[in-house]
């Protein structure tokens, strides 16, 4: 899995289906740990993501507080229907921030610390 380092202050983490999703998760937990209390936003790219278990759902609820507590921002993006339907269903859909695609939550990103800094 790709992780990308697309600015000193964004993330951007592609995961894929399990057994992967787990570890690559790991992988991106350790990164962000490794930046301390000063964590880029993360961008997590769910596009070869065709389902979601309980686990890899508490896994973005762990990474959310990490980043909330660190006053950082995170964004999903490209939810396949599966993926979506049951974000839906469990109603966190309205928990976590969705966006289209990389390019829309790059973009959602560098306008909000723009219209913050002003």
């Amino acid at each position: 899995m790709p992780i990308n380092e697309w600015s000193d202050d964004i993330l951007i983490a592609e995961l894929s289906d399990e057994p992967s999703f787990s570890e690559e998760f790991n992988v991106l937990m350790k990164r962000l740990e490794s930046r301390g209390s000063t964590p880029p936003d993360v961008i997590v790219d769910l596009k070869d993501v065709t389902f979601l278990n309980s686990s890899n759902i508490a896994q973005l609820l762990r990474l959310r507080q990490v980043l909330l507590n660190a006053n950082r921002r995170l964004r999903i993006c490209s939810a396949r229907d599966p993926v979506w339907s049951m974000l839906l269903i469990t109603g966190l859909d309205k928990v976590f921030d969705f966006v289209d695609d990389v390019a829309t939550s790059l973009a959602s990103l560098q306008i909000e610390e723009e219209v913050g800094e002003e």
